[in-house]
C-alpha cells in the first residue's frame, strides 16, 4: 500500500484515480473550536484498490487497512429492539490469524463507505489471486 499520508495528500488535492472512493465532510468549526480541532483539515476517508486510510483529526492516529494483510472480510449488521438505528461494521481477519473490526469513525452512517471498502477488497482479492481462508 502506498504511504497513507501520500494518499490523503493526493485525495485532498485531486484529481484521484477512478478506482478510488473518497469521502469527505466539512468540519463543524464551532464544535471544532471546543474540541481543539478547528484548524485541522476536514475528515477524509480514502479507499484505494490496496486499502483504506482515514483521517479524523491531528489528535487521532490515522486508521489504515492494508488489503494485502487481510484473509477475510465479513459484513456485520445489528439493531436493538428499542431503536431503528442499524449498526454496521466489518469484521476483519488478518493473514496472521488476528482479528479486527473496521467502521469509519468519521462517516458512520455512510453505507457507501462500507460498500466501497467491500468492493475494493473484493477487486484486490480477485486481482491478486488470494484464496479465501475460513474462519476458525
Amino acid at each position: 500500500m502506498t504511504d497513507p499520508r501520500t494518499i490523503l495528500w493526493q485525495a485532498r488535492r485531486g484529481p484521484v484515480p477512478a478506482d478510488w472512493h473518497v469521502f469527505t465532510k466539512r468540519r463543524n468549526r464551532l464544535t471544532g473550536f471546543f474540541r481543539g480541532t478547528s484548524d485541522d483539515p476536514d475528515p477524509l476517508l480514502v479507499i484505494t484498490p490496496d486499502g483504506a486510510v482515514e483521517y479524523i483529526s491531528e489528535g487521532k492516529p490515522l486508521v489504515t487497512v492494508d488489503f494485502q494483510n487481510l484473509a477475510e472480510v465479513r459484513l456485520r449488521v445489528a439493531t436493538s429492539d428499542s431503536s431503528t438505528f442499524v449498526n454496521t461494521w466489518l469484521d476483519l481477519r488478518y493473514r496472521d490469524g488476528s482479528k479486527g473490526k473496521w467502521r469509519s469513525s468519521g462517516f458512520v452512517n455512510r453505507v457507501e463507505a462500507i460498500q466501497g471498502f467491500i468492493e475494493a477488497y473484493g477487486a484486490h482479492k480477485s486481482l491478486h489471486g488470494q484464496q479465501r481462508a475460513h474462519w476458525a
